[in-house]
């Protein structure tokens, strides 16, 4: 009976060993990537948050514990950044939904010439958004540009020697215009995607029970193609408030701070002004943001799946 029992717990031990090299065998394999997401992650995140702690000068930097971002409430540039950040995003995530949208859509049906439309549409995707910066201020220069004169012919612009990013008022529509372009892609090509996803058998099933196009968009694919929007949507939203490429190649956060947003004003507090701590203060705000954002649209995505 004790042999017994002795040699039942002598097969155990290597089962126990079994299971501890099993939890371990994945992590080993996610090892690399987990040292890659902290290195080039969670490193520069804790340096840059602890910069935000400190007043730099030329050659020391002293701790000032919140005074960077109390500063940030008297500070009506970053007040009119936000401002501009909120209208930038906005307008320029409700251009580049619908019109990706509407491509997906398109390039979804079958036509002649379909490949070279899809080539076309992503084209804008592989393009630099420095070279693309630089191709639509040049569009817009009303000396070498024909955008300001096409404007004046359709009666948009009342001067074609005056150009757009050069007015205070309607400076923003440049970078708008150039995003969207450079944007819609991403939309179409992962709308497209989600689309060919959606079995055609429900599409003919709507169509025989006579359910109008519209009808059909709404109660089959939308449904289908909600998952996919709100993580494409996030994610854009994110990339387009934190996008200073563009903005910045274009007008520099000009005329008269028109264009400046937050990004743009924490590139050039921290490598203009050379003030890293308050930039650093300023990216802390906008990551707070930007996760508050994307909290708000999980929860309002998982009520709504809840009530579906």
């Amino acid at each position: 009976m004790t042999y017994a029992v002795s040699e039942i717990r002598s097969a155990g031990k290597p089962r126990r060993k079994r299971l501890s090299h099993a939890a371990i065998e994945p992590w080993l394999y996610l090892s690399p990537a987990i040292i890659l997401l902290v290195v080039v992650l969670l490193v520069p995140l804790v340096i840059g948050i602890s910069y935000s702690f400190r007043k730099f000068s030329a050659f020391k930097s002293a701790y000032v514990g919140l005074g960077q971002y109390q500063a940030m409430f008297s500070d009506q540039v970053l007040g009119q950044a936000l401002v501009n950040t909120l209208w930038w995003t906005v307008a320029s995530l409700f251009f580049q939904f619908f019109l990706g949208l509407g491509l997906a859509l398109l390039l979804d049906k079958p036509f002649w010439g379909r490949k070279v439309v899809q080539a076309l549409v992503f084209l804008p995707w592989a393009v630099p958004s420095f070279l693309s910066g630089l191709t639509w201020a040049w569009l817009f220069n009303p000396i070498v540009g024909p955008l300001p004169h096409w404007l004046f012919a359709l009666g948009l612009r009342a001067d074609p020697t005056t150009s757009i990013l050069s007015d205070p008022a309607t400076a923003m529509w440049g970078p708008i215009i150039a995003n969207v372009w450079f944007g819609i892609p991403f939309f179409a090509i992962t709308l497209l995607a989600a689309l060919k996803s959606i079995p055609s058998e429900l599409h003919e099933a709507a169509a025989i029970d006579g359910a109008s196009p519209w009808q059909r968009f709404t109660k089959v694919t939308l449904p289908f193609l909600a998952p996919t929007i709100a993580i494409t949507v996030m994610l854009r939203t994110i990339w387009i408030a934190t996008f200073a490429d563009l903005i910045f190649v274009m007008t520099e956060g000009g005329p008269a701070g028109s264009t400046n947003t937050v990004p743009v004003y924490i590139y050039v507090s921290a490598f203009k002004s050379l003030d890293k701590g308050y930039a650093s203060a300023v990216a802390v705000l906008l990551l707070v943001l930007l996760i508050v954002y994307a909290i708000a649209l999980i929860a309002i995505r998982r009520s709504l799946v809840r009530h579906v």
